[in-house]
């Protein structure tokens, strides 16, 4: 085996770029390392992305004439595409029936025929479908769908399933083309039961499991939420990715259906009818593990039926994961993971949050203990039931004393300095005294003594002191002929006029409305401070990490 510590004498390529220098998927690339006792070994990188020497891999495809599958996949992949156009899952169903059935389909044209055979006799059938259905995911992805489960959020349900007993009951009600389902537990031994709401899709994950020998597995179509085709399963373990942003799920026709056990979804919270959904379909013990978008973690909508999850026990453990997870979007997405209690006493009493936004997505998803926070029930169940995990990892380990006395250091300091600025003034001789002569910003920029600045305008002259002009500029006057009837402020710097003074007294007008900026903008931070130590006071008190002196 290479030594990954010695220095490397050629470039590393990853098993992705080994799939693209092929022309084939990472699923083949995979397959070939475990038939193939010659492939390279890594000769760098980690166990969950291996390196591969360059050299070695070039040499090795010459030798095994890989360019062989290379070109009868790539062929049948541009032949599908050539007939079916946008329809290529179609075209899939379309193989996989003349691959099961040995009869072709009308639309598969001979060419297509001809390939699909060769090359399912060049690498077998289950390595075939396995291959064009990984080759449909990346397409998807590419062009930034959420049609199909992303190669990374299988990954990351798959971690979290840990072992699945070989016996146990598998469900996904929104399986597409059966990724999710296929790739979570043992290959052998689980009864898996999926239903679809495409009926292309479901017909093809059918057959992809066929072909790849996968028993106790079916699949049906139709629409798991107004049409239960599972009504009595109960499952050891339900995963899904349900469609997401769908407010025409039904709801009108379900209002007193019996899976709203924690309330029934409004309109826009399809995602919690999805989740219900699925805990209904869950055996005592049972664990569903749902890909939901953040926001389900805190919208107003679905804030009582957050509640009840917390409430009763069910909600165990919610996982921010890494920006990049999904496939049609960068933005973190959460796992929630719900079980049903076996009775009243095996409920949990606390939430585990796990924050995992700041880890590479291909990387480890073992979190940290600076990642993880367990945050009792009573604490999650305030106003607004708030179950973002990155909120809870923060303040389970945020020092409260510490950031609570320099808030209170930091405050104090600015509101000494705060009256310091406030500059002393006195009586001046009326208020309309200065109310004589006056000159226009306009002329003042025609004689060259102003240019307009942004956002306001700025001496350029030591005939005129900036600070008495922009001083002036926001003065009563000015203000009102800079406001719209309709009360909007927009600063009129031509319009503007300012007294006449020469330039001591400008400088002595100047250094009071310097101060007063000042002192609006320090005015403005200890607001800001005031909000966030109170805010902090508040929580800490509450959840015991403060208290009063005695």
């Amino acid at each position: 085996m290479t030594d990954t510590s010695a220095p490397q004498a050629g470039p590393l390529v990853t098993g992705s770029e080994i799939a693209r220098l092929a022309g084939v998927t990472r699923a083949a690339v995979s397959n070939w390392r475990r038939r193939y006792e010659d492939f390279p070994a890594p000769s760098g990188g980690g166990v969950n992305s291996p390196l591969f020497d360059l050299v070695e891999v070039q040499a090795w495809l010459d030798r095994q004439r890989k360019g062989q599958d290379v070109s009868l996949e790539v062929h049948l992949w541009q032949a599908l595409r050539g007939v079916y156009g946008d329809d290529l899952l179609g075209g899939l169903g379309d193989v996989a029936r003349l691959l099961a059935e040995e009869e072709t389909p009308v639309r598969l044209s001979p060419d297509a025929v001809r390939l699909a055979r060769d090359l399912a006799e060049s690498v077998g059938e289950a390595e075939m479908v396995s291959a064009l259905a990984e080759r449909f995911t990346d397409s998807v992805r590419r062009a930034g769908s959420d049609q199909v489960t992303s190669p990374r959020v299988v990954r990351a349900i798959r971690h979290f399933a840990g072992e699945v007993a070989p016996a146990a009951t598998l469900f996904d009600p929104a399986c597409g083309i059966g990724t999710l389902l296929l790739a979570v537990g043992p290959e052998q031994g689980s009864r898996r039961c999926g239903q679809e709401s495409d009926a292309r899709s479901a017909a093809f994950a059918q057959l992809r499991a066929d072909l790849t020998r996968r028993a106790g597995v079916r699949i049906v179509a139709g629409d798991s939420l107004r049409g239960d085709r599972w009504v009595d399963l109960k499952a050891d373990l339900v995963v899904c990715d349900p469609p997401v942003g769908e407010s025409d799920w039904g709801r009108e026709d379900l209002l007193l259906d019996s899976r709203w056990e924690f309330g029934t979804p409004s309109r826009a919270e399809g995602e919690l009818a999805w989740l219900q959904h699925a805990y209904a379909h869950t055996a005592p013990g049972g664990r569903v593990l749902m890909v939901l978008p953040a926001s389900v973690a805190y919208r107003k909508a679905g804030r009582r039926i957050r509640a009840e999850l917390v409430r009763r026990g069910v909600l165990t453990q919610v996982t921010e994961l890494p920006s990049g997870t999904a496939a049609s979007h960068p933005l973190p997405v959460h796992l929630w993971h719900l079980r049903r209690p076996r009775n009243p006493g095996d409920a949990v009493t606390s939430v585990r949050m796990v924050d995992l936004t700041a880890v590479d997505p291909d990387g480890s998803l073992e979190p940290g203990p600076e990642q993880v926070a367990d945050v009792p029930l009573i604490n999650l169940l305030d106003d607004a039931v708030d179950l973002t995990p990155g909120h809870h990892v923060e303040d389970s380990h945020r020092d409260y004393a510490v950031d609570y006395q320099t808030l209170r250091e930091e405050l104090t300091a600015q509101v000494r300095q705060l009256v310091e600025l406030l500059p002393a003034l006195i009586a001046g001789e009326d208020p309309g005294s200065l109310d004589g002569p006056t000159v226009s910003v306009a002329d003042l920029a025609r004689a060259g003594l102003v240019e307009y600045g942004d956002p306001e305008p700025v001496s350029i002259s030591d005939q005129l002191d900036t600070d008495y002009l922009q001083g002036f500029l926001r003065s009563a006057a000015n203000t009102r002929r800079s406001t719209s009837g309709s009360g909007t402020f927009r600063l009129d710097g031509k319009g503007a006029r300012i007294p006449q003074m020469d330039i001591t007294e400008q400088r002595r007008y100047g250094a009071a409305f310097r101060a007063l900026q000042e002192f609006e903008e320090r005015s403005r931070r200890v607001v800001e401070l005031s909000r966030d130590a109170a805010t902090l006071a508040r929580d800490g008190l509450g959840n015991g990490a403060l208290a009063p002196e005695r």
